[in-house]
């Protein structure tokens, strides 16, 4: 088993920006399926950025046209370049796997339990 870790996080004012990382060991967030989701308190964990299958990234919609989500992969990291942020953004963040060796097509963001392995999250809070 492999391990992610995130980092990047942390408290911004309304319209600011942030950049999560996940570094990757273990997997490939170069053919590994990799996303990114968010869990806000009370709130269940929801899909933020993916890439499918085709390597495609895939967004939900509160957060088009403001995230992206890309990869280094001589670094084996996944970024979420986060601009515009809303206080409805706050939220912990968390990089996922769902590693191609169990799955033959990347699961959608709204199976969160069908990624496998998570790192450690990373808080985002933006104040108004």
């Amino acid at each position: 088993q492999g391990q992610l870790v995130e980092s990047g996080g942390g408290s911004v004012q309304s319209g600011g920006s942030l950049r999560l990382s996940c570094a990757a060991s273990g997997y490939s967030v170069s053919t590994d399926c990799m996303g990114w989701f968010r869990q806000a308190p009370g709130k269940e964990r929801e899909g933020v950025a993916r890439f499918d299958s085709g390597g495609s990234p895939r967004y939900a919609d509160s957060v088009k046209g403001r995230f992206t989500i890309s990869q280094d992969n001589a670094k084996n990291t996944l970024f979420l370049q986060m601009n515009s942020l809303k206080p409805e953004d706050t939220a912990v963040y968390y990089c996922a796997v769902a590693p191609r060796a169990i799955w033959r097509v990347c699961p959608p963001s709204s199976a969160p339990e069908r990624y496998n392995y998570w790192g450690q999250g990373t808080q985002v809070t933006v104040s108004s």
